[in-house]
């Protein structure tokens, strides 16, 4: 599994991109993970899945609503990640209203939950394999903090959580 000290794995994620511009095409994306965490800090937080009730109730919202103090803390991005076409991610994105705070970003076929470790096999419910619930502070494509949720739990992946992290960085 993952872990502090740890480089993001090699791979890509896919996003919905609303408006064309930017050398990005409306419609899925395909992002290199390394390219896009190069030179930044990013909070990455992994899900289960879309509309799911407590990513929809309580760790997406928590995002949107700290995502002005995280980005004044010193946080470039903030990226959800889920195991979920581009599609759904887009408009899970549009009904949160993450617009301009947290990316949605696809993990459609879980090989980014499978290279980090951070899998959560929910086929018993008819899911299949999905990403575990956590959260991770990365700063130049390294792991600097990761948080993983018990089974069933939401306690540290939040948005708060994330916060006391990130203020707790070296200047």
């Amino acid at each position: 599994m993952l872990k502090v000290g740890d480089k993001l794995p090699a791979g890509t994620l896919q996003e919905y991109v609303e408006v064309e511009g930017g050398g990005c095409a409306l419609g899925p994306n395909d992002f290199d993970i390394g390219k896009s965490a190069a030179g930044k800090t990013i909070v990455v937080f992994g899900l289960p899945g879309a509309y799911t009730p407590t990513c929809s109730a309580k760790h997406v919202p928590s995002y949107v609503d700290k995502a002005a103090e995280l980005k004044a803390a010193g946080v470039d991005e903030i990226w959800c990640v889920s195991v979920n076409d581009a599609f759904v991610m887009g408009a899970w994105g549009r009904e949160q209203k993450t617009a301009g705070k947290v990316r949605m970003m696809a993990d459609g076929s879980a090989e980014f939950a499978k290279a980090t470790g951070l899998t959560l096999d929910l086929t018993a419910r008819a899911m299949g394999l999905r990403s575990n619930r956590y959260s991770m502070l990365v700063v130049d494509g390294v792991v600097r903090s990761l948080n993983v949720e018990a089974p069933g739990k939401f306690e540290v992946s939040d948005a708060g959580t994330m916060l006391q992290q990130v203020r707790q960085l070296p200047a």
